[in-house]
């Protein structure tokens, strides 16, 4: 049996590469921000490049990547120049997205697919070109971190979103299959679930009062998440902490899927 690291080892990332995308604000920002704290080299992609200058500018081991990642030739992209840098990609997390309309009958197929193509297409593809980069002996195991959402999980009823619920929920059997597919390899799949978060994206639900004290009531904590409280979860699946885990979906929810 091997000597048990200490835990700041444990979780510590010195050494490794990471792809965060969706990096210009909120979540993602933060995302790329824990990853360089804990030693890694971090790649931000996102659209909004003064953004992630701004970012670049916290840390000296963020870069910025212009990416649109809707577009198969700036993914290869965004993974070519992490690997011409460093020559190698540990962590992968895959971000960004986006949300279509709320109710159904209002979403045409057209919008419908291009929020498939953000947050499912997108993920996959990056995903593969990561698992399919050369790998050096000794290095340690790949870790893909899919952020899906405990919207892949249960209804977003009465607040809907048929096309941003499919993709997450698809990006969950995604995450196992290829976790499946690519554990004899040693890269890991996981994804993480994250409830109610204060981002751009909720800024609205948490806005309104009315919609957040419905948040507020029907979470087990009775609260919406703080942004700092995805750290530790997004530290475990990205270190040796979770280097037997794999194909496992983390909810980071504050309760709100035990009810």
């Amino acid at each position: 049996m091997s000597a048990p690291l200490a835990a700041a080892e444990l979780f510590s990332l010195r050494g490794r590469t990471a792809v965060v995308t969706g990096a210009s604000a909120g979540l993602g920002a933060r995302f790329a921000a824990v990853l360089a704290q804990a030693g890694a080299t971090v790649f931000a992609a996102a659209r909004r490049v003064e953004k992630l200058n701004e970012l670049a500018d916290s840390d000296t081991r963020i870069h910025p990547v212009a990416c649109d990642v809707s577009l198969a030739a700036d993914r290869a992209r965004l993974t070519g120049t992490a690997l011409g840098a460093t020559g190698r990609i540990d962590v992968l997390v895959n971000n960004a997205a986006t949300s279509g309309e709320t109710r159904a009958e209002d979403e045409s197929p057209d919008a419908f697919a291009d929020v498939l193509g953000v947050n499912l297409t997108a993920p996959f593809h990056l995903a593969r070109l990561v698992a399919e980069a050369p790998a050096v002996d000794g290095d340690p195991p790949r870790s893909v971190i899919n952020v899906s959402s405990i919207l892949g999980l249960v209804t977003a009823a009465p607040l809907g979103g048929a096309s941003y619920a499919a993709s997450k929920a698809g990006l969950i059997g995604l995450t196992r299959e290829l976790a499946g597919q690519w554990g004899a390899s040693g890269t890991r799949v996981n994804a993480l679930a994250p409830g109610w978060f204060r981002t751009e994206m909720t800024a609205d639900l948490f806005g309104d009062e009315r919609s957040s004290r419905w948040v507020e009531r029907n979470t087990l904590l009775r609260r919406g998440g703080g942004a700092h409280e995805l750290d530790g979860a997004l530290l475990f699946l990205a270190s040796d902490a979770s280097s037997y885990c794999t194909g496992q979906v983390l909810t980071v929810d504050g309760g709100w899927t035990a009810r």
